[in-house]
């Protein structure tokens, strides 16, 4: 039973604090990873939910971090809490509500920033409020101080732009340039996937699967587990990724299906079909940012006509009228409305009732994975439209059928990412959380390392899922290809050389952000790609703000809510 029952009120505030905190993760530190993958058409939107949703909870739940450092950044010591086990709790309460409520300023206002520096920043102001500046560690501190903070705001974009463009570099001419860029890109899949899957890999025992320690293990252990695990998936590439892919933009079948890629080899004697006007462009998506609609439109117009004149030629009299009245638009005010979702009279009718259960929230619920990110990120409507337009008009865009190839390595990384996300990030989410309910079921101070219950890593997981599901759109919409043209190849480049980063990173101590490595990295490959004037500047401007803005306003907000009520005046 809990033990510390006079601060209940405390547990109570840090739940709703906790909850929001990960919600505002979701809504706006997962939300930036995959924001890469929707803007790339690779996912659309409620697929990159449903991916990120499975990933990032299996990740948390059956790998997470079971040990939680009670100050797991380095940036306060338990020393400063001098024993007092209500002042601690309280400490991390105060940190969670100034993290929460900065992440959800910031994420209203699509301001992409680190999560993690967030609660590492208030924990600091914290420190300040108890002990003042000296009980903050200020230097480097083994990649874990303040001084170390404020360097990943270069470190990591620049490290992970370095490695995109090197990896875009090999992409352009090995494949993208080539005459014949389907053939090249089905020569070297396998390789992509050898080599996408050792990265993955390794990110996996070294940063992914904290709980399950496999970075323990020898080192020729580990190197023989990420040789052979490549290998084996590069031949399983060969094997049902490649007739499937050639099916689809080699023989243009249009009639294949996601269940037919288990088939493997018995697809290259699959017959292809007849070639139809109306099914022309049915094969792969459409991946274009440029002429999508104009193209679409001229081949709707082309199938209209096709039937038009077998009409025409069956009863030219009646064809007329028909067509004319199917061009006639329905006035606003005359559009029929459901009357089976209309609320008449009171909302606590029966029949109201149902309408809201059966209508109104499942809409509610769905709105965040139902809008359209590419409108959005085009800034449809607005004054900078013309100017995201003509920066996508100096990017080159590739044939559908080559882009398609890389749409599956593009996903495979940001499945893989999401689950060591959530595996790792999301243990250190919860961590002064799981620190709050060890003091106020134990009655006692946190020990050096904080044991995190899995019930509270499952609440963080699937916090974070509904933040992405239901707010996560609204930082999408400022990244991708607001920030410069996207597409599968483009994607997967900036998607794996932020991998890269992370691993290394991890390996090194060099203190890195998810999110400042994919911004580091589509910067990147956007200038590669379009050149300087390729790449909006005043919206990176703009991230990079919130980014510096994240340390003084969360460390300041969590310093001055501990000090005002450790030292206010009471009876």
């Amino acid at each position: 039973m809990p033990y510390m029952h006079q601060y209940d009120y405390i547990f109570a505030i840090s739940v709703l604090f906790a909850a929001l905190d990960a919600f505002n993760i979701g809504a706006n530190d997962v939300a930036n990873s995959f924001a890469t993958s929707v803007s790339s058409r690779s996912l659309t939107l409620r697929q990159a939910c449903l991916a990120a949703a499975l990933m990032e909870f299996l990740g948390a739940v059956l790998v997470g971090a079971k040990v939680a450092g009670t100050i797991k950044n380095g940036i306060i010591s338990l020393s400063a809490f001098q024993g007092n086990a209500g002042v601690e709790m309280l400490g991390f309460a105060c940190a969670l509500a100034a993290s929460a409520t900065w992440l959800m300023i910031a994420t209203r206002n699509s301001w992409p920033v680190s999560t993690t520096y967030s609660i590492v920043s208030a924990l600091a102001g914290v420190g300040v409020a108890i002990q003042g500046a000296d009980a903050v560690k200020w230097g480097w501190n083994d990649s874990k101080g303040i001084a170390a903070i404020f360097a990943g705001f270069i470190i990591a974009p620049g490290i992970s732009a370095g490695f995109a463009i090197v990896v875009y570099l090999i992409t352009k001419y090995a494949v993208l340039e080539r005459k014949n860029s389907i053939k090249a890109g089905l020569m070297f899949a396998p390789l992509y996937f050898f080599t996408v899957t050792a990265v993955l890999t390794m990110s996996i025992v070294y940063k992914g699967a904290p709980s399950l320690k496999l970075n323990k293990l020898s080192q020729t252990t580990i190197a023989l587990a990420i040789v052979l695990t490549s290998l084996v998936v590069a031949i399983l590439s060969i094997l049902f990724w490649l007739p499937y892919v050639h099916a689809k933009v080699v023989k243009k079948d249009y009639t294949i299906r996601w269940y037919h890629f288990f088939y493997g080899p018995l697809l290259w004697k699959r017959p292809a079909p007849v070639e139809s006007l109306e099914h022309a462009h049915q094969h792969v998506p459409d991946y274009r940012v440029l002429g999508r609609d104009d193209e679409q439109q001229q081949h709707q117009d082309q199938v209209n006509e096709k039937r038009g004149s077998a009409s025409n030629s069956e009863d030219d009299v009646e064809a007329e009228p028909a067509q004319t009245q199917t061009r006639q638009r329905v006035p606003l005010e005359e559009v029929e409305v459901d009357p089976k979702t209309q609320i008449e009279g009171l909302w606590i009718l029966p029949r109201n009732l149902w309408i809201i259960v059966r209508y109104k929230i499942p809409k509610i619920l769905t709105h965040g994975s139902s809008v359209d990110i590419h409108a959005m990120q085009a800034g449809n409507g607005s004054k900078q439209a013309n100017r995201i337009h003509e920066m996508h008009e100096r990017a080159s865009q590739y044939p559908n059928e080559t882009e398609h190839m890389y749409s599956f390595l593009q996903v495979l990384t940001a499945c893989t990412n999401s689950f060591a996300h959530g595996s790792n990030d999301v243990a250190n989410a919860v961590g002064p959380f799981a620190a709050i309910y060890y003091i106020w079921s134990n009655g006692e101070v946190t020990p050096k390392d904080t044991p995190t219950p899995t019930w509270i890593l499952a609440f963080g997981g699937a916090m974070i899922v509904i933040g992405l599901a239901t707010y996560g759109y609204n930082i999408m919409a400022v990244l991708g290809n607001k920030l410069t043209m996207h597409s599968p190849s483009r994607g997967f480049s900036m998607e794996f050389g932020a991998s890269i980063t992370v691993l290394l990173a991890s390996q090194y101590g060099i203190p890195v952000s998810t999110t400042m490595c994919i911004t580091g990295a589509t910067t990147g490959v956007g200038v590669l790609s379009s050149g300087w004037k390729g790449v909006n500047w005043r919206a990176l401007g703009w991230i990079f703000m919130g980014w510096v803005l994240t340390v003084p306003v969360a460390g300041i907000a969590g310093g001055c809510l501990m000090g005002i009520i450790l030292n206010a005046p009471h009876f």
